[in-house]
C-alpha cells in the first residue's frame, strides 16, 4: 500500500468537501434578521436555510470525515508516535511528526490541514479550541469562544449564538470534540506539553476534550 497516496486521496476529499461547504453557504445567502443581543440568540435567516443549520451540516461532515479518519486509518496503524500498537496492521506510523518521518497525520493535525484549505475561502472558518491546548493556536480566542467552550464542558451539548469581531457580525457554533478513538486519549495523556501544562488531566475515552467552532460570517447584519 502507498501511504502517500492515500493520505493524498484524504486530502483530495477534504478538498471536496469543502468546495461543497462554500457551494451551500453560497446558495443559502445567508443574511441576519436581527443580532442585537449577542449572547445565544437564535435569530432566524431572512432567505434560505437559517445559519444554524448550515453550521449544524458543516459539523455533520466534519465530524464524521474526522472519525473515519481516526478509527480506520491511525488506530489501524502499526505505530502511534513511537510505540507498537499489538492491534496495528498498516506499516506505517501516526506521529505528530509526520512530515521529517514519512508517517501519518495526527487526527487534530490532518483536521488541521482541512480547515487551513477551507478557511481561505472566506466564507466560513473552523478550529479545533480545547481548554487542554497543546497547540497554542487551538487556545479559546475572545469572551465569545471562552463561554462557549465553558458551556460545552460543562454540558456536553453543543453552543451557538452571535458575535461581532472587527466589525464583522457571525453566526459561530461550538460543537462537543469528543475521544472517539483510544488514540485520542493516548496522544494527549502522553504529549510532553500536556504533561507539563495539566499534570493532573487525564483524557478518559467519550470525554470532552474542546470543541470544533464554526464561524459563519454574515451578510447585512
Amino acid at each position: 500500500m502507498n501511504f502517500a497516496n492515500e493520505l493524498e486521496t484524504w486530502l483530495d476529499r477534504v478538498r471536496t468537501r469543502t468546495v461543497a461547504f462554500i457551494a451551500i453557504v453560497i446558495a443559502v445567502c445567508v443574511t441576519a434578521v436581527s443580532c442585537s443581543g449577542g449572547g445565544a440568540d437564535t435569530s432566524q435567516a431572512s432567505a434560505g436555510i437559517a445559519p444554524e443549520l448550515v453550521a449544524d451540516y458543516i459539523h455533520t461532515v466534519l465530524a464524521a470525515d474526522r472519525t473515519a479518519y481516526t478509527k480506520h486509518v491511525v488506530n489501524r496503524a502499526q505505530t502511534l508516535e513511537g510505540k507498537a500498537k499489538d492491534n496495528g496492521v498498516l506499516t506505517v506510523e501516526a506521529t505528530e511528526g509526520w512530515q521529517q518521518t514519512d508517517g501519518i497525520p495526527l487526527p487534530a493535525q490532518m483536521f488541521r490541514l482541512g480547515s487551513e484549505i477551507a478557511n481561505e475561502s472566506g466564507y466560513f472558518t473552523y478550529n479545533l479550541i480545547s481548554p487542554w491546548y497543546i497547540n497554542d493556536n487551538h487556545a479559546p480566542k475572545g469572551d465569545f469562544e471562552q463561554t462557549a467552550m465553558d458551556e460545552t464542558i460543562a454540558t456536553g451539548e453543543p453552543y451557538k449564538g452571535y458575535q461581532e469581531v472587527a466589525g464583522q457580525q457571525y453566526f459561530s457554533a461550538l460543537y462537543p470534540d469528543k475521544a472517539v478513538a483510544e488514540a485520542c486519549v493516548t496522544c494527549h495523556n502522553t504529549h510532553p506539553i500536556h504533561l507539563e501544562r495539566y499534570p493532573d488531566k487525564l483524557f478518559e475515552m467519550d470525554e470532552v476534550m474542546g470543541g470544533i467552532i464554526i464561524n459563519i460570517p454574515l451578510a447585512g447584519a
